[in-house]
């Protein structure tokens, strides 16, 4: 980025003032091309009106397998006109675990095979009528409508007006380069053969890259090729270099996200160069194809657009065909050379500034970020009071490991706290005030959820801080009462740790959830009861002294503060249901300061 800044953009600038001092006409034409651009932008932020809760329920339904995640990538992009924006939605959904790498690979390849419907549109449609008379419309529309209160309005005035952008940008391009043919014709510079191909490959890529956009330089080259200003050989050799130049905006769009999000621009930068390496190596066999097929629909032997469009469908479904089989390998080949930090295991997972322009998207890495966290903690829960997580796998009695094992577990506690949970904390906590002013304000109460869950996370460790110093005293005691007493307190946490376990394996199922957290509350209600009764016949007869019967009430009190932390954790987590309404007061009282007040409070 500092080489781009320092050196290609000023060539660019100086580049742009000769061509403006040289050619009136030169400037129709880049003020077409930056109108075009202004159009995909309105466009592109109209359809991020859209992309909340639909499109996280339409990838859920349409990535469990590779077709359908090829599928889903050709629609969304036919259907926003920018692959550009595809790949960015997509690296910002595997960057929050919402997708996997084999499905986002999927997309790529689908959205490579969608971006051929804009070209077919212009072709055929953009060329052969004037649609500078639907821009007007659309723009004033538009610019109506993006004054609404409504998202949905603004979101459909964005789009309108983002279309009527691109319509007159198209206009002024077609004019621009009628007018130019008159002092200059580019078609004299034609290269022809493999040099020119290759020639004219790397001008397509370069102009893709200054533009951002391999759809306005595919409407750039239609429209240069439709007044005859570049050869249909050179155009095909420049729409060739446009697929390439595309990969760099999903290259960009990773550097702000995690190493899955790299992964998946890595497929891309592939999936593009290998295409276009069969494309330049076939040329003829493909051009000689799409002369076949072009016959065969009807299209004129000189109508070079239609074409080209129909070129350009080939090649992008040839190297979807021929790249899907070795997905496989792909992945794995990703997975090696594009690996996670070293220690990453501390660091967050999920989130990355490459969520924040997705409200659904974002409070669903908060909240798988959490997720981690709370993992991180229920280890830290485990061997601080003296346990395996062996004793929690399905099948095991979980009385009876505990009971049976009464080893005390060398751990640092503070240590494990400081390197593996604190840094989470902070991470989240920061993560959110950013996301508050990203977030629309309807969402924002599930975004203070989100951050309540990790005050009573932090709430649980305060718990099991103050507990497992007499823990680790008494639970091996040579009394045979008190180490049960720190046996029950130690099976409990344990329970509630093995139900929130089985919660995270239950999500979208609510009857599930909420059983696991009726059955935990109802077994810390019992256990509350119970031990006031037996302390009570234990002091009278005098089994265990007054000092003992205090020690084990304040770390019952303890225990059960940690469990009820870990139970709204899990409601906040798992269930669909809303907060109480106690709750959300709470929620809302809740100061940064507090909360970061909270969380230092260990170690």
């Amino acid at each position: 980025m500092r080489i781009f800044r320092s050196i290609f953009l000023p060539s660019i600038i100086i580049t742009l003032l000769v061509g403006f001092w040289y050619s009136s006409d030169f400037k129709t034409i880049a003020a077409g091309v930056a109108i075009f651009l202004f159009g995909m932008y309105f466009l592109e932020r109209g359809f991020n009106a859209f992309t909340g809760g639909l499109l996280e329920k339409l990838l859920a339904a349409t990535t469990d397998k590779l077709w359908k995640s090829i599928g889903f990538g050709v629609v969304s992009t036919t259907v926003m006109q920018s692959s550009s924006l595809v790949s960015v939605i997509s690296i910002s959904f595997i960057s929050a675990g919402l997708i996997g790498l084999s499905a986002g690979i999927g997309i790529i390849f689908g959205a490579n095979l969608g971006t051929t419907t804009g070209a077919w549109l212009v072709a055929a449609f953009g060329m052969k009528v004037k649609i500078s008379a639907y821009a007007m419309p659309m723009l004033v529309f538009g610019l109506i409508f993006t004054f609404q209160k409504s998202k949905q309005m603004r979101g459909l005035g964005y789009i309108l007006t983002g279309l009527g952008f691109l319509f007159l940008g198209i206009h002024f391009m077609k004019e621009g380069f009628e007018a130019f043919k008159d002092q200059i014709h580019l078609a004299e510079y034609a290269v022809p053969g493999l040099k020119g191909l290759l020639i004219y490959t790397l001008i397509g890529m370069a102009a893709t890259v200054v533009m951002q956009s391999s759809h306005a330089t595919m409407v750039l080259i239609i429209t240069a090729l439709s007044l005859g200003h570049v050869t249909y050989e050179n155009a095909i050799a420049l729409a060739i270099g446009a697929n390439i130049g595309t990969t760099i905006t999903a290259i960009i769009g990773s550097l702000s996200s995690n190493y899955q999000g790299k992964q998946l621009a890595g497929a891309h930068l592939v999936f593009n160069f290998v295409t276009a390496a069969i494309a330049i190596v076939g040329i003829h066999v493909i051009i000689s194809f799409v002369d076949y097929i072009s016959v065969f629909v009807g299209i004129g032997a000189e109508d070079y657009t239609l074409k080209l469009a129909v070129f350009h469908t080939v090649f992008n479904l040839i190297g979807v065909v021929v790249m899907t089989p070795f997905v496989g390998l792909l992945v794995k080949f990703l997975e090696k050379t594009i690996t996670p930090k070293k220690h990453e295991e501390t660091e967050p997972y999920f989130l990355n500034d490459a969520v924040l322009d997705f409200p659904d998207t974002l409070l669903q890495a908060v909240r798988k970020e959490i997720i981690h966290l709370y993992d991180n903690t229920a280890l830290l829960f485990i061997n601080g009071l003296h346990m395996e997580t062996s004793m929690l796998a399905k099948g095991k009695n979980l009385k009876w490991e505990i009971r049976s094992d009464q080893k005390i577990v060398e751990y640092d506690f503070d240590e494990r706290y400081r390197t593996k949970v604190k840094p989470l904390f902070a991470a989240i906590i920061e993560f959110v005030g950013k996301g508050q002013g990203e977030i629309p304000v309807e969402r924002q109460s599930q975004l203070f959820e989100l951050r309540l869950a990790c005050l009573k996370l932090s709430e649980s460790i305060k718990a099991v801080d103050g507990l497992r110093s007499n823990m680790t005293e008494y639970f091996a005691s040579d009394n045979e009462i008190i180490r049960q007493e720190y046996n029950q307190m130690r099976i409990h946490i344990a329970s509630a740790i093995k139900e929130m376990n089985k919660m995270e394996n239950a999500i979208g199922n609510e009857n599930k959830i909420i059983s696991s957290l009726a059955k935990v509350r109802g077994k810390i209600k019992k256990y509350k009861k119970k031990t006031n009764d037996r302390l009570d016949k234990l002091i009278r007869r005098g089994e265990i002294d007054p000092y003992t019967a205090t020690s084990i009430l304040n770390d019952r009190t303890f225990t059960i503060d940690a469990v009820k932390g870990l139970l709204d954790v899990g409601k906040i987590l798992y269930s669909t249901r809303d907060m109480e309404l106690e709750n959300m007061e709470e929620m809302l009282s809740l100061g940064d300061k507090q909360l970061n007040g909270e969380i230092g409070t260990v170690g």
